[in-house]
């Protein structure tokens, strides 16, 4: 998010500098697509970790019987996930969009302000990641789900 963040601080500097803050929601700003390839790189590499260690451990932390439960609770997790960040765009378009503002995800991208958008992101992140370390010291390791053999 933060190099997100900084790619669209760029690009809003550079729409500026040629005078391209306009109402034409179609205006091209001269900036070269590659700028893009470093946050979708470590956006598609931290889901693809995230999303294998996640099902590993549902699968390895829930009793033997319940491992279809908990497989399903790791899908069910994306769609929650999805739905919230549905609610969390309206509530951040409404409220930035307050006093006729265009926001920071209005229609012309040359007038919206993304990057406020993508920081957001990164501090509620670091506030996932803080909630993340309390929720982790509490864990207790299930050792037996990480075999195959069913205890008695």
């Amino acid at each position: 998010m933060i190099v997100a963040a900084l790619v669209e601080n760029r690009r809003l500097r550079i729409a500026q500098e040629f005078g391209l803050i306009n109402d034409d929601p179609n205006t091209i700003v001269p900036m070269v697509i590659w700028w893009l390839i470093p946050q979708y790189v470590l956006s598609g590499l931290a889901l693809v970790l995230t999303k294998v260690g996640l099902q590993e451990f549902f699968y390895n932390q829930v009793p033997h019987d319940l491992r279809s439960a908990g497989l399903s609770l790791y899908s069910a997790i994306f769609g929650i996930g999805d739905i919230l960040s549905v609610f969390l765009i309206f509530a951040i378009q409404k409220v930035t969009s307050a006093g006729g503002q265009h926001g920071w995800l209005a229609n012309n991208m040359n007038q919206a302000h993304l990057d406020y958008f993508y920081w957001f992101l990164a501090g509620l992140s670091v506030i996932e990641l803080a909630a993340f370390f309390c929720f982790a010291k509490s864990h207790v390791h299930n050792k037996l789900g990480c075999s195959n053999e069913i205890a008695d």
